[in-house]
Formats: C-alpha cells, structure tokens, sequence
C-alpha cells in the first residue's frame, strides 16, 4: 500500500520527479562509465602489445626497454650484436623473432629499423594484427611504411618520399638527405603507438647511416629487387599498348614486390631491441632467465605483461581521481533529491493531516518518504545500466580504432554492483533529512487533530 501511495504522490509531482530521476540517471550513468573505461582502460593498456611472449635488450631496466620498445618514448639502450641475435635465431624454442633499431625520427616521429616480420607477427589488443589502409609492407631497401596518424597530419600517400633524421630530437640539423625513402604502405589505425611511428628497413637504416653495406646478404636483396625491376620492365613493355595494363602494374608496385624483395635477408652489425614469439609460452621464464644469465653479451629480456602491469601501477592514481570525481557528482545528485523532497514537504502539508486522519502514523509517513526516494533510485539505476550498455555497443568501434580502447565482456563487472548498492544506501541515508521533516510534520499535526 505505501508503495501504491508513494507512486501516486510521485505522480502529482511528476515535473519535479522526472528532473530529479534525470539528475540521478546521468549522475549514476557517468559513475558506471567512469568505472567500465576505467576497468577497460587498464585491460587495453596491458594489451597495447600482445602475442610477444618476450623482448630482449641491453641491460636498462625493465620500464625503459618496454617504453623503448612499445612506446617508443625515451632514450633506447645500447645496441645488440648481431651474433645475439643469431643465437637467439637458434634457439629451438623460438618461433619467430622481430629486430627493431631506433634513434632515428622524421619530423618529430619516431623511426623504427625493423623487418616485414614486424607487420606478420606484431599484435595489439585482443590479439588484432596490423592491417594495412593502403600499399604494402616493404617492397625494397628503401621502403618505409607510416602509421595512420602521420598519414593524416602531415598528408602522405604511398609513393611520397621521406627524409629521416638522426637523433631523436623534434628538429634535427642531420638529416640523411641521400637516402629518401619511398612510402610503400599505410596502416590502419590501431589506437597503439604504431600510429605515430615510421617504420622503415634496416637494411636502408643501416646505408642511411654508413653507406651501402656490400655484404653478400645486402647483395642478395638488392639483387632480388633488381630482378623483380626487370621483370616487371619486360611485363610493361609487352603489353605497353593495353590500357588496363597500367592500372595492374601500379597495383603490383604496391603488393607484387612483397615477395621479390626479402627484408630478412639483411644482416645489421646491430639492432636495439629483439622481440621474440615462442613456440610455447610455458617456456618463457625459462627463456628468459637463460638469455638474462648470458655470459656472451649482456642482456634483459622481460615478459612485456608484467611490465606493462608495472607500469600502470605508477598510472592507477589517475583512476582513482576520475572516480572519486563521479562519485562526488552522484553525492550532489542525491542531495539534489533531498532537496526536492523537502521543498514540496510545505506542498504536502494537506496530504500529511489526510494521512494521519485516515490513521497513518508519523513513522508510516517517515517510511513513505524512505519509498519514493528508494523508487526513485532504484528507477535511476535501472535506466542507467541500459543507457551504459547501449552506448558503449554504439561507440565500440570508435573506441577501438581512435584510442585503442577494445570493450570485452562483461561490461558489468562486480565494481558496478558495488557502485549501484552504495548509491541505494546513500539514497537511504540523504532521504532520512526529509522523512524526519514528515515524522515531525505528521507528530504536529496528530497533535492539532487531537
């Protein structure tokens, strides 16, 4: 019966209630989104690199070799020998293995030396490989391929030729102006730190720094490249009076010379950093404290999740802020319910003396107060979890390749319910102000009836 009432009473007032139920709502709304991004964030971020199972550089410490390595932010570490890397080449318990060589940038950019492994076996998010927008992966020596966000802001398309710099300054006075590299591909947008990177051949790295280097594996890639040239001269000049002919040729600048020109093949003096996939991931540890006890040539390899969980320990201050701000938001959400009710308690003066005449008694009124705040509440929570999840399904793409932010399921996770069970407590604790109002307006005037 009190709750029949308590909606009938809400009714009469429903201006004031549907304002007081939209304050909440978007109050508890921001709350639970603050908390989902803040629960996803966390997951995204320690998924910024997946499926590299270790990376192995000279001794630094393991939060500089992983924003080194994966952020590209600060100095890299001294380089790794080539013999290393053929050791670890090797070794049996190793699937695949990426080079990286940084130091270089373009135009404030970073400037990654890698191989086309890089674009076959790097992963991100929920183990999502780079996916090119345009072009191909290195097509020769001299290839680079850009990430979405350099593409954008500074206009580049496949073919346009670049200057990289030595040093990892925003303005550089050494520029390798005798060595341009030709964009061969763009990639997709992924939300990562690729998105601002150059990645470029260490074959062409290493010549843009010492001159080309003669040795029969660079030989053996140029040769393959030149190869490649003559055929696709003799494919042009036979078909020279076909016009659709030009269109397939262009496309095969693009993807064709993939599998001409072989990046691997190359062998640097040395590299910075090794990102290495194991064959069994149960065997990382292992690996790791063997490559860490080595006794030819100092080096760390760490396990890049535990890093990354590391890392984010120095940044979890920032989600706890974000959260107590939500917080302190409903906090004002539910005072403004208080407030409501008190102010129309002069307006229910009238109501009260019919309640108590009928023989409700001053704590029947103090509950009815209690019920519609509750009703309220529990409405505001209802409407707020639906209004959360159909708009995080609705930005989830955008989410994903703007800022990397990859939803997984559940979206509601044991924090939200804990969210949702003190706001209804904090509804009870606020709405005692009023219902204390009614018991001593229902005292009064059982008082002036009597």
């Amino acid at each position: 019966m009190l709750s029949t009432i308590a909606i009938e009473s809400l009714k009469r007032r429903k201006t004031t209630a549907v304002l007081t139920l939209l304050s909440i709502t978007i109050s508890i709304s921001l709350l639970l989104c603050v908390d989902i991004i803040r629960s996803q964030v966390k997951t995204s971020f320690t998924r910024t690199v997946s499926g590299v199972d270790l990376i192995v550089g000279a001794p630094s410490g393991q939060l500089n070799l992983l924003l080194s390595s994966v952020f590209n932010i600060g100095t890299p570490t001294k380089g790794i020998e080539y013999k290393s890397i053929a050791a670890l080449q090797s070794n049996k318990q190793i699937s695949w293995l990426i080079p990286l060589s940084l130091g270089d940038t373009h135009r404030g950019f970073r400037v990654v030396g890698t191989t086309n492994s890089f674009f076959d076996h790097f992963k991100y998010g929920d183990m999502q490989s780079l996916q090119l927008s345009d072009g191909a992966t290195f097509t020769q020596p001299l290839s680079t391929v850009i990430g979405a966000d350099i593409a954008e802001s500074l206009g580049y398309e496949v073919g346009d030729k670049i200057i990289i710099s030595h040093g990892l300054g925003s303005v550089s006075f050494n520029n390798h102006d005798d060595h341009p590299f030709t964009i061969s591909g763009i990639l997709d947008k992924t939300g990562t730190p690729v998105d601002k990177a150059v990645y470029v051949t260490l074959q062409g790295l290493e010549e843009a720094h010492t001159g080309p280097k003669h040795s029969p594996t660079s030989m053996l890639g140029r040769k393959s490249a030149d190869k490649a040239n003559e055929h696709e001269h003799e494919h042009e000049h036979e078909h020279e009076h076909e016009h659709e002919h030009e269109h397939e040729h262009e496309h095969d600048e693009h993807t064709g010379e993939h599998a001409s020109y072989n990046s691997e093949a190359f062998t640097p003096e040395s590299v910075s950093v090794v990102m290495l996939g194991l064959k069994h991931r149960v065997t990382a540890l292992q690996l790791q404290y063997q490559i860490n006890q080595s006794k030819n040539e100092p080096l760390m390899a760490i396990l890049p999740g535990m890093a990354l969980a590391e890392l984010w320990q120095i940044m979890g201050n920032v989600e706890s802020l974000l959260l107590g701000l939500s917080g302190l938001i409903v906090i004002c959400a539910l005072i403004g319910l208080a407030t409501m009710l008190l102010a129309t308690m002069r307006e229910r003066y009238q109501e009260i003396a019919v309640l108590r005449t009928i023989g409700a008694g001053p704590f029947t009124l103090l509950l009815l107060i209690q019920i519609e705040a509750m009703l309220l509440s529990i409405l505001s929570a209802a409407l707020s979890l639906g209004l959360v999840a159909g708009l995080m399904s609705v930005l989830k793409p955008w989410l994903s390749s703007t800022y990397g932010l990859f939803l997984s399921s559940p979206l509601f996770v044991q924090s939200s319910a804990i969210i949702i069970l003190l706001i209804l407590g904090c509804t009870y604790l606020v709405s005692l102000f009023p219902a204390v109002a009614a018991y001593k307006r229902g005292l009064h005037a059982g008082l002036n009836t009597n």
